[in-house]
């Protein structure tokens, strides 16, 4: 049994095995108490182990921090405070010890900096095991979230030839001798001679894909690791992260809000049933208002307004940004962050932005200054969801790859879907470090995923 189960629902009297690492030990005369952790809660199960054990003295020895055990026993009630039952052992296994000398996890407490220095122990630790569990819960919920909707789970390639958001910090992809590779007559690097064709990138979103699958198959969406090869060393950015993209067709940008504002909800209502436990820990240990930020996204209506009205509120605010307010401006976290935390204090989706700064793919207003896109803002992250209503109509893409110098027979096969069958549709997309760093109050995103890829650390 997992201890989370053996906590919640083993008999008293009844016999279980248990498996695990031992957190803490403690010897007495007659006596030792170990506690043992699964990962599978928060908690650990105390395990008792009397002398007249067979070969105490040696077991006992080798239970040291970081060992893993297997205790088999009988359940029995606890007299102590806050545990309703632990294991008096009759049989204890040591498959492998934990030299305390040199075990750098004997502290109790860390700082996150020297945990990402061990990266292959770090999730024995309580902070980033509660991490990983809610990571888990949020996966869960959005793969359940959009199955029980009918959604397709598409799986697009990691590998691509597309820039999505042509901004052109990609990973390139090559079986090249990169300090000697093939050139042309002109010295010009032959990618005809390289293993795609072609120049090949690792992919920043899997959102064009994901059009061409929902043109067949109305609703799908993607969950799967893309890249990013931006040189910045911050607390919100990483190399890898994985990104959650749905793609609805015969769906308008007051669809693509709704589906957001349920999406939301749903996940953070699902991970506050699931994992109580840790989430109280973040509230009590990491950030106060853990709780009560999850609560307002779920009891919530979102507010919505436009970019214009937005940015009219923030020019009428007597708080001093460091990044100016004019219209037309892609707005930054500080602006983001006002708009949800101090003025409507609770999530708000923003509409209508200006088509300078959004990409080519959004569809056009009427207005012709603006495009259907959409950013769910919320208090303590800013923009936590971006999407758009996509543009249906092939002669405005045309129009809208060559207003921004985009070689438009890259995209053939994008301009086809628009030829042949073509429908309104929407989508966003959600970083899912994001989501678990804005759920748990972390506030480093390279502490929310298990192996952050971030500028000169790939260690394994």
């Amino acid at each position: 049994m997992r201890v989370k189960e053996i906590l919640k629902s083993a008999e008293i009297q009844s016999t279980i095995t248990v498996e695990g690492w031992v957190k803490t030990k403690r010897e007495l005369k007659a006596f030792s108490f170990i506690e043992i952790s699964d990962g599978s809660t928060m908690n650990g199960i105390q395990v008792i182990i009397d002398k007249d054990l067979e070969d105490y003295d040696n077991i006992v020895k080798q239970l040291n921090t970081g060992a893993s055990v297997t205790a088999e026993g009988l359940v029995v009630e606890s007299p102590g405070k806050g545990q309703r039952i632990e294991l008096q052992a009759s049989a204890v296994t040591v498959h492998g010890g934990a030299d305390p000398e040199t075990y750098p996890l004997q502290k109790k407490r860390h700082s996150f900096e020297f945990l990402r220095t061990i990266g292959h122990l770090r999730s024995k630790t309580n902070t980033l095991g509660a991490v990983m569990r809610i990571r888990n819960a949020c996966a869960t919920a959005i793969h359940q979230f959009f199955q029980d909707k009918g959604f397709i789970w598409a799986h697009t390639p990691i590998i691509t030839a597309s820039d999505c958001e042509g901004a052109g910090e990609m990973f390139a992809v090559t079986n090249f001798d990169i300090a000697n590779p093939k050139r042309d007559d002109k010295g010009a690097i032959d990618y005809a001679e390289d293993f795609f064709g072609r120049p090949s990138y690792l992919t920043v979103s899997g959102q064009l894909e994901a059009e061409v699958m929902a043109m067949s198959f109305k609703d799908v969406y993607t969950f799967g690791p893309t890249f990013r090869a931006e040189n910045s060393n911050t607390s919100r950015h990483l190399a890898e992260f994985w990104m959650v993209e749905p793609e609805m067709a015969f769906c308008d940008i007051i669809g693509d809000q709704d589906l957001a504002e349920e999406f939301l909800r749903y996940v953070f209502k699902y991970v506050i049933e699931t994992c109580p436990d840790d989430m109280e820990f973040f509230n009590k240990r990491i950030d106060k208002t853990v709780l009560e930020t999850a609560n307002n996204i779920i009891d919530n209506e979102f507010e919505r307004i436009t970019y214009t009205e937005a940015i009219a509120l923030l020019e009428k605010s007597s708080k001093k940004f460091e990044f100016p307010v004019e219209w037309g401006i892609d707005m930054q976290s500080e602006h983001e962050r006002y708009l949800a935390e101090e003025l409507f204090k609770k999530p708000l989706i923003v509409t209508n932005y200006p088509k300078d700064i959004k990409a080519f793919y959004m569809r056009l207003n009427d207005d012709d200054k603006t495009v259907a896109a959409m950013d769910v803002l919320a208090p303590k992250i800013g923009e936590i969801i971006g999407g758009s209503q996509r543009e249906e109509r092939l002669d405005v893409l045309e129009r809208r790859i060559k207003e921004m110098d985009i070689e438009a027979d890259d995209l053939w096969w994008y301009l086809d879907l628009r030829r042949f069958g073509s429908v309104p549709h929407a989508g966003f997309g959600l970083g899912f470090e994001r989501l678990v760093q804005f759920m748990t109050g972390m506030a480093n995103i390279r502490d929310v995923i298990p192996f952050p890829r971030t500028p000169l650390n790939a260690e394994f």
